[in-house]
């Protein structure tokens, strides 16, 4: 099961990057690779998606395009920018591969995904609104026009699993998602509060339950485009649910055994291996979720 608790093997070169001489140097390397992202977020897997499919660079190093996502023992690794979709006899994104993937493959994916996004969707200054350049190997932009520094932005989300005095888990859906499909409750940081006033409120706000206590339990990258997954187990103090008919259209409380059982019928369907959401309905089920 995927865990992100442990230090990466992806060293990001903080210093060094400072020095465009430097990583062009990188980029020249004959230990180099590259992965290719394209404006969808996806990336060239081997064939049946287990593996990272990294290339050597090929064209001449361009700044603008090509980002240094840091050094793997030693190896520079690159992500480049394409504006049409990777040819490649398979591309996936994030979500679909993410589970099969090498702790440091996932590191990498994730990081380039979410890198790649941001210079494609903010190349203007959000201050002044003229042209900005890509500096530090693709981990900052600068403003030609205002000289502010600008740098990737990441949006927190809260992902609870909620629990009764029973040890029940409340679980809902989306009305966009795939029928019987259900997981955890999640939700945006708003601006000016925390990550525990967003627990409450989203959770009131989707489900009005009440609640007690606050736990928390890890994070996650998220590349979608470039958000950041804080996990956290909760105690309900109400039970009565009362779904908002927008967000969430389903919400109920399962034991544990009503999920082993509607799991294996076919009448529920969990998150994929690569999400949070997998691994803390499974340390629920396993008895491991503290909260």
């Amino acid at each position: 099961m995927i865990n992100w608790a442990t230090a990466s093997e992806l060293d990001r070169a903080d210093q060094q990057r400072s020095s465009p001489e430097w990583v062009a140097q990188q980029w020249r390397s004959e230990r180099a690779s590259v992965v290719v992202i394209d404006e969808r977020g996806r990336f060239a897997t081997k064939p049946g998606g287990d593996r990272l499919d990294l290339a050597r660079p090929s064209a001449e190093y361009d700044s603008q395009r090509h980002h240094l996502l840091g050094l793997l023992a030693g190896l520079p690794i690159f992500a480049a920018q394409s504006t049409h979709s990777t040819k490649s006899a398979e591309v996936h994104d994030f979500r679909e591969v993410a589970a099969s993937l090498t702790d440091s493959e996932r590191d990498i994916v994730a990081t380039a995904a979410a890198l790649t996004q941001w210079h494609l969707r903010e190349p203007r200054c959000p201050a002044c609104g003229e042209a900005t350049q890509v500096i530090k190997g693709g981990f900052a932009r600068h403003c030609l026009t205002c000289s502010h520094d600008h740098f990737p932005r990441t949006d927190p989300a809260v992902i609870v699993a909620v629990l009764d005095a029973d040890d029940r888990l409340l679980l809902g859906s989306q009305a966009s998602w795939p029928a019987r499909r259900v997981s955890i409750l999640a939700g945006f940081v708003e601006t000016g509060e925390s990550l525990e006033q967003c627990i409450h409120r989203e959770i009131a706000e989707e489900v009005g339950v009440q609640l007690a206590a606050v736990r928390y339990y890890g994070s996650q990258p998220w590349p979608f485009p470039r958000s950041l997954m804080l996990g956290f187990a909760a105690r309900a103090s109400s039970l009565d649910i009362c779904v908002d008919g927008d967000e969430i259209e389903f919400a109920d409380w399962f034991t544990r055994q009503q999920v082993r059982d509607q799991v294996a019928s076919g009448a529920l369907g969990l998150p994929g291996a690569s999400s949070i959401a997998y691994r803390m309905i499974y340390s629920w089920l396993d008895g491991d979720l503290p909260v």
